[in-house]
């Protein structure tokens, strides 16, 4: 962090350039004030103002992947704007994999990309490439700015900066800067203009309510699904209404961060194992889903085969047609939607909820005889790892393989998870993870897997990592997701290109970041590398597993075999 003690003498110093100065002013009249620097020439102007105004808290991270999933994990954190700040060139397009996972994921960034000016594109001058609307396709507000100061430029930088908040999304100011870059004044040459956010959308109207209420009332099979969730987020009271109808059945994903012991919170568990039988009991008649994306391909699948006559989805802003049937989207956030409709619903005799909260007992008591006889393997390890987070304690998981696991554990109600499942990709876990942990005060741990981590090791190439940060890194020796997906084959051709085999390790990387570094291969050197790793907080912190390749599908495909 760039920290900053100004003695009151001190004088403010400003790029001399005015839209520079525009940019700045509005970003601090809006409350974007984190701000993600990668250094850079072009985008000097910018930094000046930044870095050298007190009420900006900047940070310089040199790779753009990950100063982009950087700033991305500190907005999953703030619920507010961070700003990402680069030069021109090639530096811009290595922000489009966060920015692209802000846009599913509904997390707001502002993207400020320094350019040359427009008689300099394409005509072969250096780190010169067609930067405006390059986001066009994730973009909520592409502010493509002219030089100079003008009411027009103040307007799309407003508008940027509004969408990003109101929408929560990614947004894209491009601002082209003619040199000289460096040269500073003292006083502001702007009075800029700013705008306030667009206004939210409001809620549906209750006129066909009526429609809907009865459509509820005299239903026997509610199926809930919850996808990524903030924790905290849903009311005590709209919780228990659910809990307690005997008709409704909530089935929440690890992401969701929604608690209560009668929902079912391993998907995988309870359905992977029925037959065609049980799935048309299982089959709602009526399918909520609010929240994030849903992570289990098994629920996405049979609900696509064995369709509700109705599916609602909850959301403000946005609805995917996940399971092919959607029939309502209910503009507004979960808990103004279920406070006004609670009202209106009345109790149905039911008996399915009792049918798959006994299904539920049953898999539970399966899944701990079958994890009691395992050998030590990734399922073991992901078992181990999750009873050991510290309460109250802030998750972050990788994806592929990591998210699947943890899905099929349990983990304690107090713990917030979180995982980029906009794009689902392993790119930027590491990243966003670090991100996190500097924007919250809590506890923070990742687990990921090797490949993930390998491919985002420029993430340790950063200033700011609290001493506290926790990283479990499981080894298996390559990509584990494509042993456990149907129809691999165990060749060189395998092996080399989809699994990506490899012999490397974190401890060079360790030593080279300042982590402390450990490594567990057994039951025993883990629950010791686990304790010492958690007790240990004078600097960061990588223990790194390494699981049998071979066996880690067969254990896990055995699984449910076992569940039967």
């Amino acid at each position: 962090m760039y920290l900053c003690n100004f003695e009151p003498y001190f004088t403010m110093i400003y790029p001399k350039i005015p839209l520079a100065q525009s940019i700045i002013e509005i970003c601090l009249a809006k409350g974007v004030t984190n701000i993600i620097i990668s250094p850079g020439s072009r985008n000097a102007p910018l930094i000046i103002g930044f870095v050298n105004n007190p009420k900006f808290t900047c940070y310089s991270i040199a790779d753009e992947r990950s100063a982009a999933f950087f700033a991305l994990g500190i907005a999953q954190q703030i619920k507010k704007p961070v700003a990402i700040i680069c030069t021109s060139g090639s530096a811009l397009l290595n922000y489009y994999p966060a920015f692209a996972e802000a846009f599913y994921s509904q997390i707001p960034l502002v993207v400020i990309s320094a350019d040359r000016p427009l008689n300099k594109i394409d005509i072969g001058d250096g780190q010169t490439i067609r930067q405006e609307k390059v986001f066009e396709n994730h973009s909520l507000y592409n502010a493509n700015l002219l030089e100079g100061a003008s009411s027009e430029n103040d307007l799309k930088i407003n508008e940027a900066i509004n969408h990003a908040i109101s929408k929560k999304g990614p947004v894209h100011i491009n601002a082209p800067f003619e040199e000289p870059l460096y040269e500073t004044v003292s006083e502001l040459s702007v009075a800029v203009n700013t705008f306030a956010s667009a206004n939210a959308i409001p809620f549906v109207s209750t006129e066909n309510w009526v429609e809907f209420a009865s459509i509820w009332n005299t239903s026997k099979k509610k199926l809930v699904i919850v996808g990524v969730n903030e924790p905290n987020a849903i009311d005590t009271s709209i919780v228990d209404f659910l809990a307690n109808d005997a008709s409704v059945v909530v089935m929440t994903e690890t992401t969701s961060n929604l608690h209560h012991p009668s929902f079912i919170n391993t998907i995988d568990t309870i359905i992977t194992p029925f037959s065609s039988d049980d799935y048309k009991v299982f089959q709602p008649e009526i399918l909520i889903t609010f929240g994030g994306m849903v992570v289990s391909k098994r629920i996405k699948a049979a609900l696509r085969k064995y369709q509700p006559k109705h599916h609602w989805h909850i959301d403000s802003l946005r609805a995917y047609n996940t399971f092919g049937c959607l029939t309502k989207h209910f503009e507004a956030d979960p808990n103004t939607f279920f406070n006004a409709f609670i009202p209106l619903f009345q109790p149905v005799k039911s008996d399915y909820f009792d049918i798959f909260d006994a299904i539920n007992t049953l898999r539970k008591e399966k899944h701990k005889t079958y994890l009691s006889k395992i050998p030590f393997t990734d399922f073991k390890v992901f078992e181990k790892v999750i009873q050991s987070l510290p309460t109250n304690s802030h998750f972050q998981i990788g994806n592929s393989s990591a998210i699947r696991y943890a899905q099929l554990i349990d983990i304690h109600p107090s713990i917030e998870v979180y995982c980029n499942r906009g794009t689902s990709g392993i790119d930027g876990s590491t990243s966003t993870a670090i991100g996190a942990a500097v924007a919250n005060e809590k506890q923070t741990v990742l687990i990921t897997g090797d490949i993930s981590f390998l491919y985002d090791s420029n993430a340790l190439w950063n200033n700011y990592i609290p001493k506290n940060f926790k990283i479990i890194l499981i080894n298996n020796g390559g990509g584990g997701i494509f042993r456990i997906l149907p129809g691999h084959d165990e060749t060189p051709v395998f092996n080399t290109f989809f699994e990506t085999s490899h012999c490397l390790t974190a401890e060079h990387l360790a030593k080279m970041y300042g982590f402390e570094y450990a490594i567990a291969s057994d039951e025993t050197s883990l629950t010791e590398g686990l304790h010492k790793m958690y007790v240990q907080n004078d600097k960061p912190y990588i223990l790194e597993i390494f699981t049998p390749t071979r066996e880690n599908d067969t254990v896990l495909l055995r699984y449910f075999d076992a569940l039967q």
